[in-house]
């Protein structure tokens, strides 16, 4: 399966990906506690007991390293998005299952870290390339288990595949997107059942 995967910058100056490691843990530590908008790289030097000009040689902004922090989180969405489609067996159950590992990864993010997801709603609402790259995996996937429907005989196959693709993102973006996750949170109980079962209802051959 072709799926984009979230990529972090590129790094500058010393290739030293231990050091680059040892600041994105305590950075991650540091936006926890004290949130990704209130925090400056003085404050992250401070903390992690480097000099601003030595993070600098790993990380050219604050951005960059949110961006590192933040394509960890969306691999792990990623990664648990994958497991639920792969246990599942027929391509309607996966379409399904799709929809609540959406809803359940982003809420988790949400509820159980919230200064993390200010890092999230920044990538998101700033297009960082790690965002853009999750959304990318989410497609990818969506158009491969389309695929997968219309082989089985499952999905009806007279609309373009793009464009089926393309239609049901946009079911699923309020809940990719966290930005407007965050205005969906009443809904996401009854949202991936209800969600799902109208698609795969307009996707009966």
């Amino acid at each position: 399966m072709n799926n984009a995967t979230s990529s972090p910058p590129a790094a500058r100056g010393p290739a030293d990906h231990d050091v680059r490691a040892q600041i994105v843990v305590a950075a991650t530590e540091h936006f926890s506690q004290y949130g990704y908008e209130k925090t400056t790289v003085s404050d992250l030097a401070k903390a992690i007991g480097f000099s601003k000009a030595y993070i600098y040689k790993f990380f050219e902004s604050k951005q960059a390293i949110g961006e590192m922090i933040c394509a960890n989180c969306l691999r792990e969405i990623q990664l648990e998005i994958r497991a639920a489609v792969d246990g599942a067996g027929s391509p309607p159950e996966k379409l399904r299952r799709m929809f609540k590992a959406i809803v359940d990864s982003g809420l988790r993010l949400f509820f159980q870290d919230r200064k993390l997801y200010e890092i999230a709603i920044s990538a998101a609402s700033e297009r960082w390339p790690s965002a853009i790259a999750h959304e990318e995996c989410i497609r990818q996937m969506l158009l491969e288990l389309l695929r997968q429907g219309r082989e089985s005989g499952d999905f009806e196959r007279k609309t373009p595949i793009d464009e089926t693709a393309a239609a049901i993102y946009l079911v699923m973006h309020p809940y990719v997107n966290p930005v407007i996750l965050q205005l969906s949170s009443s809904y996401t109980e009854q949202a991936p059942a209800q969600l799902s079962g109208l698609v795969l209802r307009s996707l009966s051959p």
